[in-house]
């Protein structure tokens, strides 16, 4: 009897995990090469995404070299220009200096954004 209580309760903790981390990342993370530095999860090179989703969960502006910007307009620029200073010393390179992939790089930042809950 004991062991089937262990049992149980050992699903049920890999239940609540596996719902807990049940986002796996986009296939538009992969193309953008932002899986070389990201995971959901945990921190690779850069922040976990589920750490960027909760440090600004329920912010309204973020700051640019010194200048305060909506959220979501800032975190695109952030990853589309580079920079430092948020998450440490490691710089971001910047992923998108020209604009071309702004769409992209909006439904990103949104589904990180969305990953606080």
């Amino acid at each position: 009897m004991k062991s089937i209580v262990i049992s149980m309760a050992a699903a049920a903790g890999l239940v609540v995990a596996g719902n807990a981390l049940a986002a796996d990342m986009p296939p538009l993370a992969k193309e953008l090469n932002c899986t070389a530095c990201h995971a959901i999860d945990h921190k690779v090179v850069g922040p976990a995404w589920a750490d960027v989703s909760a440090k600004y969960k329920g912010a309204k502006t973020f700051n640019y070299n010194g200048k305060d910007y909506p959220l979501v307009d800032g975190l695109i620029m952030k990853v589309s220009k580079g920079g430092s200073g948020h998450w440490g010393s490691m710089p971001m390179p910047a992923n998108d200096p020209s604009g071309a992939k702004k769409d992209k790089i909006t439904q990103l930042v949104k589904f990180v954004l969305g990953l606080a809950k």
